[in-house]
């Protein structure tokens, strides 16, 4: 028996096109989650976990500091002008604003993944009077897990989270929960 030559050379294998696109498409769908899980927003806060301190400045200059609100009840809510619920919740948060300011309450407001024109122009638009400030790479929003908007947190006077709302919210859930934290 005489070894033919095409038994004598090593065995070549040509990797057909179709499996080279097929490995391409899972390193870009694998690549595409890893991308997806380390740009999700943080963790959820827990009610009763210390809220994350901040520090903005508002679209007026007045500054925005978590810590610097210690004894007071804040209410922090994250909105976009091009959030049609935040649209919606926009009246009851100004009214809730009014209501309470100067009574212990501070309101601040972030705009999310908006631009600054468009946020002032929601805020003349709804008469937004309370602190609001747009934050370039939404560091704030993921420290306390916003998924979308609007959500809105209240903070107790100690700087804990109380309250957390996902979705618009009205005047009178904002009073249910920060009457009872006045009368601490």
């Amino acid at each position: 028996m005489d070894p033919s030559p095409m038994s004598q050379e090593p065995s070549r294998r040509r990797v057909s096109p179709t499996l080279v696109a097929a490995g391409v498409a899972i390193a870009l769908v694998a690549a595409a989650l890893v991308y997806g899980l380390l740009a999700q927003p943080g963790s959820r806060l827990e009610v009763g976990s210390p809220a994350p301190d901040f520090q903005l400045s508002a679209l007026d200059g007045t500054p925005m500091a978590l810590a610097a609100q210690r004894g007071n009840v804040v209410v922090v809510n994250f909105f976009a002008s091009w959030c049609d619920p935040c649209r919606h919740e926009a009246a009851a948060l100004e009214a809730t604003w009014r209501a309470y300011q100067g009574q212990g309450v501070q309101f601040f407001g972030i705009a999310y993944k908006d631009v600054e024109s468009a946020a002032k122009a929601f805020m003349t638009e709804f008469g937004v009077s309370y602190p609001t400030a747009i934050e370039p790479g939404n560091r704030t929003s993921r420290l306390y897990g916003v998924t979308g908007v609007p959500e809105t947190f209240v903070v107790d006077q100690k700087g804990n989270l109380v309250h957390h709302f996902v979705g618009a919210v009205t005047q009178a859930e904002l009073a249910q929960v920060i009457i009872p934290l006045l009368s601490r």
